[in-house]
């Protein structure tokens, strides 16, 4: 595993416990389909949530939510797609973005995490 990847993996666990500790309920983690991947798939009161968490050392190239671009947003529909296909639900599908700053890597401390609901 790459660093980089160590370090998207680590982001993504601290998303899961922040959701956890909001009161989410975690179903999945790195769901594949044929289009693409979902980060984690959670339950929320009415809701069924697809959250993909962006992590990034700082904002000099933009906020984390704008790296989740059309193209992006697109594989993430089908593949929620594909996952309602196969899970069916009453839920009410949403699409958060997880954004976490972390200039120092896994020593930053506090990790700053913003949740963008209904992102797109």
């Amino acid at each position: 595993m790459s660093k980089s990847s160590e370090l998207g993996a680590w982001g993504e666990q601290r998303a899961a416990e922040y959701l956890i500790r909001k009161g989410y309920l975690l179903l999945e983690r790195n769901y594949h389909s044929r289009y693409g991947e979902i980060d984690l798939i959670l339950e929320h009161g009415d809701y069924l949530i697809f959250a993909e968490v962006k992590l990034r050392k700082n904002d000099r190239y933009g906020n984390p939510a704008a790296f989740v671009t059309g193209k992006k947003q697109e594989k993430l529909r089908l593949t929620a797609l594909t996952y309602l296909q196969s899970h069916p639900t009453e839920k009410q599908p949403r699409f958060d973005v997880i954004e976490i700053y972390a200039p120092r890597g896994k020593e930053t401390d506090p990790l700053p995490i913003h949740q963008i609901e209904n992102a797109f």
